[in-house]
């Protein structure tokens, strides 16, 4: 059946209501789109919210799932890990006399460093830029130019991309170690030279890495040494203190204990505190947290969102999205 318009029009008017048409659907949508947008202003307000500083906090199981080796947990108060308590039986990590496990706590003096998860205040500039543009394109400029709400539209895309991928974590974002290892002064009492932490966000949860390390000088690994009775001071050397072998170090030094299992770095050399050492011995464990989760559900949705507000906008211009 063919279907045909009466009275026909000629060419150059036909063109002509062709593109008045086209303005219409723009004007339509730009209005549509600032609805759109304040739609988007709650959500990230939202994220916000499970960002902010608020007491009690989240209070984290950090807990290996088929060994005693970890065993405790941290409180998360916004970006930053306020306490922490947690009982390390690590193979290459004696625990001082008397004690059963190491203890790895977070120190509660004034004068202690803060231990911040600078992935956490990263996602949360990102999303507070993301609210800037969004009053920017409501407020500031104009909402019925097309050409500037494009913009915006990518600008807000490229920002909540980032911040979900800042969530997400991975070697691409917080990088390799050691660049990022947790100051040992952190702890209570300080941990030893030959001990290493990094506290990350891996898929929105919170990932603990522990490392025990070994100087390296192309030869034989030397081991860090034992921790004192007192565990008051962190040694600035790696090499073995003599003067206090216990039952567990001698074990080791003799090659009767067990070896440590095999780890994705066993065969790696990096450069630690201006000395070239090996990992001997790697522990991670990883505890979900269920505001950062809710925080990277919402961004992915918003995101989406956003993907399909550029790509309405793209096709009522008549342009592509790579063209914007």
């Amino acid at each position: 059946m063919l279907t045909t318009v009466r009275p026909r029009l000629p060419k150059d008017e036909l063109i002509k209501e062709e593109q008045a048409t086209l303005e219409r659907e723009l004007k339509w949508l730009l209005n549509s789109l600032q609805e759109t947008l304040s739609s988007l202003k709650s959500g990230l307000e939202e994220c916000v919210a499970l960002l902010e500083p608020t007491q009690p906090g989240s209070t984290l199981v950090i807990s290996s799932v088929k060994s005693e080796s970890v065993k405790g947990f941290i409180t998360r108060v916004g970006t930053r890990v306020v306490k922490g308590d947690i009982q390390l039986r690590l193979q290459t990590l004696p625990p001082p006399r008397n004690l059963p496990s190491y203890p790895l706590r977070v120190s509660t003096e004034p004068t202690a460093p803060p231990l911040i998860l600078t992935q956490l205040s990263t996602v949360r500039n990102l999303i507070n830029q993301a609210l800037d543009v969004v009053d920017i394109s409501t407020w500031t400029g104009d909402p019925q130019d097309a050409s500037f709400i494009s913009g915006q539209l990518r600008l807000l895309f490229e920002l909540l991309q980032e911040a979900k991928q800042t969530l997400k974590g991975g070697a691409d974002v917080v990088g390799e170690w050691p660049a990022f290892t947790v100051d040992e002064a952190i702890f209570s009492p300080p941990l030893p030279s030959h001990f290493a932490i990094t506290l990350t966000i891996n898929e929105a949860s919170i990932l603990l890495t522990l490392r025990t390390i070994e100087h390296y000088s192309g030869g034989t690994p030397s081991s860090g040494a034992r921790p004192s009775s007192s565990s008051s001071t962190a040694s600035s050397s790696f090499a073995p203190d003599f003067s206090s072998i216990s039952t567990f170090s001698l074990r080791h030094r003799l090659g009767l204990a067990p070896r440590p299992p095999e780890h994705d770095e066993s065969d790696r050399t990096f450069s630690f505190k201006g000395r070239q050492v090996r990992v001997k011995e790697k522990v991670k464990v990883e505890s979900q947290d269920p505001s950062l989760m809710a925080v990277m559900a919402k961004v992915s949705a918003l995101e989406h969102v956003v993907a399909w507000a550029r790509t309405s906008l793209a096709v009522v211009m008549g342009q592509n999205e790579d063209d914007e």
